[in-house]
Parts: C-alpha cells; structure tokens; sequence
C-alpha cells in the first residue's frame, strides 16, 4: 500500500527556514505528481507547492511564490519542500500528496494518498 511520510518540521523564528522531507512507498514514485498542502489552525487546507511526475513543471501558491522551493528525487522516492523566509502566517500542518500521472497539481481531488503531516509553527 502507499505510505507517504512527512518529516522536518519544527519551530522556527520568523525569517527562518525549514526543509521538509517526504519519503514514498509502495508506488511506482516516478509516475506521481507530488503536492504539499496545509492547514492552519482554524482554516482550511490548501494548495502550498506542487512538482510534476517528470519533475519538469512547479507550481506555487501565490503567498509562498519566491520563498518555497519544491523539488523531487526519484531515485529515493522522497519530493522536499524547501521553506524560507518564513513568518507566523506559515503556521500550519504540512501534509504531502501523490497524484498519478495528475496535471491539476492545485486541486486536492487529483490526489490519491496523503501523509500524516508535518507541524510547522512559526514564531515572532
């Protein structure tokens, strides 16, 4: 079965940075679209970062644009989200998602599995 582990996160001053981990089992890693999404406390989640099955297409929110990076490696099953320049509005669980062969990387119908999550807390 698919197992998807989130791993990184943490507290964090405001201006900070993270790098968070998620290491994929049980599929054929290559052939999924990988997303991040979050919730905040109290909201809903949402669309954070996207990298397509070839790894060749991103995709930002517009309120992460130019501060988080997503990035894949297929030969160890594991996509990664680079955080920084974090601030309090960042505060959230972070969970990452596998969609196959998807190319609405936004919309969280396209995708199949999701992790547990991450909890990401952000100071001032």
């Amino acid at each position: 079965q698919v197992q998807l582990v989130e791993s990184g996160g943490g507290l964090v001053q405001a201006g900070g940075s993270l790098r968070l981990s998620c290491a994929a089992s049980g599929l054929a890693f290559s052939d999924y679209a990988m997303g991040w999404f979050r919730r905040a406390p109290g909201k809903e989640r949402e669309f954070v970062a996207g990298i397509s099955w070839r790894g060749g297409i991103t995709d930002y929110a517009d309120s992460v644009q130019g501060r988080f990076t997503v990035s894949r490696d297929n030969a160890r099953n594991t996509v990664y989200l680079q955080l920084n320049n974090l601030n309090p509005e960042d505060t959230a669980i972070y969970y990452c998602a596998a969609a196959f062969r998807a190319y609405g990387m936004r919309y969280s119908s396209s995708y199949d599995s999701w992790g547990q999550g991450t909890q990401v807390t952000v100071s001032t």
